[in-house]
């Protein structure tokens, strides 16, 4: 079965394309970072640079593992979901469940190995570019050079493959499954994540506004309240197009696609989730610490900084990993409706209606993705500027949460519409016969 994952990646290399480059930016990010403790580790390295490098190394490491897996499974998810016609034509020719994982796994494997090789250059020119970025701002002494070492190496190419691994197995086994899964594992995780989100972020209350700590609590609390509200996403999704009754051909249409398709829409969602959620608690609570800082009186010290570069890091890496999360996904689901899309044009809807069905969705998940990521948002943002500042909101906040959210709706809606474009210039009889 490995010999038939190889030849499958080699006949069909595009379908490969959106995993390849989920591994190599995951493999570059980690070894990036990580190259920071083989860094530290060398000789004559002071205790603060080491210091530094060292943090940035496990905080980064940590979140970048944790998106590599996400990325890799949310665009496998979608490749799998997409490959039943070909799984069940396996079954039919006797290919058991085991041996049709162990071919997606394969394929999985091979593809991320390629892209954590690629990834090698590119994660030396940036472990490079970071340590100047510590050095120009005082967080690392100048005479530290730059080592990309075994950590770095062996960390990147290991996590990237056994997320893609994993991620695939996960995939494809609920694909064999002949029964409908049940959700008991998902509603178990998720009110896992809530509990467990809900108590770091209380556990707030417990530190004092001078604390070093103080951030961490409430910023993993928001980020593990987006996880469960995410895996609640396709039921949340659900509970609102009950209540949707839009005007208009397109908007009855998208509204009832969304309801046959909620799984498939929870793809998209979760990206949209832990996006708007990460990236609006990190920045509007480094806001307020800037805020409290900058009234205090007193200069940054080295901590601080470090916190700071580490916030807009991390949340610049989510940005990257959530857009092509997103692309990937929007792209991938767009591509595969272009038989649906054929047989609307034949039952006379316009290229226009299909378009704006197409922009109807894509404003629904943009909506339903954003309000769920500003909720668990708060939940981080409110417990800590209360405690920091004695105010339950940053005065950057509004405009924070505003770019934030356009960028969200930018990347969905150019993403879906553009897709959906491409898309429609086939014509519909051709559509619907190529895709039957």
């Amino acid at each position: 079965m490995f010999a038939l994952a190889v030849r499958s990646v080699r006949q069909r290399p595009g379908r490969f394309l959106a995993t390849l480059l989920s591994a190599f930016l995951g493999a570059a990010i980690i070894m990036t970072f990580n190259s920071m403790y083989d860094t530290a580790g060398q000789r004559g390295v002071d205790p603060v640079s080491a210091e530094s490098l060292t943090t940035s190394a496990s905080v980064v490491g940590g979140y970048g593992t944790l998106l590599v897996f996400f990325a890799v499974a949310s665009t496998l998810t979608v490749n799998v979901r997409q490959r039943g016609a070909e799984i069940d034509l396996l079954r039919c020719s006797r290919a058991t469940p085991a041996q049709i994982k162990r071919m997606v796994v394969g394929e999985s494997v091979v593809v991320a190995l390629v892209g954590a090789v690629l990834a090698i250059g590119p994660a030396m020119l940036g472990g490079r570019a970071l340590l100047s970025v510590f050095q120009d701002s005082g967080q690392v002494a100048g005479s530290v050079d730059h080592s990309f070492g075994p950590v770095a190496l062996m960390s990147g190419i290991d996590i990237t493959v056994l997320a893609a691994a994993g991620a695939a197995f996960l995939a494809v086994r609920r694909a064999t499954r002949r029964r409908e899964p049940r959700a008991g594992a998902r509603k178990f995780f998720a009110y896992a994540a809530l509990a467990a989100g809900g108590a770091a972020v209380c556990s707030t209350f417990a530190f004092s506004a001078k604390d070093a700590a103080l951030m961490a609590p409430p910023a993993y609390g928001a980020i593990l309240i987006s996880v469960g509200l995410a895996l609640f996403s396709p039921r949340l999704l659900k509970g609102l197009l009950d209540r949707l009754s839009p005007a208009g051909a397109s908007g009855w249409l998208a509204v009832r696609t969304l309801r046959e398709r909620t799984a498939e829409a929870s793809a998209v969602l979760m990206p949209l989730v832990l996006f708007t959620a990460v990236a609006t608690a990190t920045l509007c609570m480094q806001a307020a610490e800037n805020d409290a800082i900058k009234a205090s009186g007193v200069p940054k010290s080295i901590d601080a900084k470090n916190l700071e570069t580490l916030n807009l890091v991390v949340v610049g890496i989510i940005v990257v990993f959530a857009c092509v999360m997103l692309i990937n996904s929007l792209y991938a689901a767009t591509t595969y409706r272009g038989r649906e899309f054929g047989q609307q044009r034949l039952a006379g809807a316009t290229p226009g209606q299909v378009l704006g069905t197409v922009g109807v969705e894509s404003v629904i998940l943009t909506v339903t993705g954003v309000l769920l990521g500003s909720v668990a948002g708060l939940a981080g943002i409110v417990p800590f500027t209360v405690v920091r500042t004695d105010s339950p909101w940053p005065h950057q906040g509004l405009g924070i949460w505003l770019t934030i959210a356009s960028v969200a709706a930018a990347v969905t809606l150019g993403t879906s519409l553009a897709t959906a474009r491409r898309t429609l210039r086939t014509p519909a009889v051709e559509s619907v016969t190529l895709a039957a």
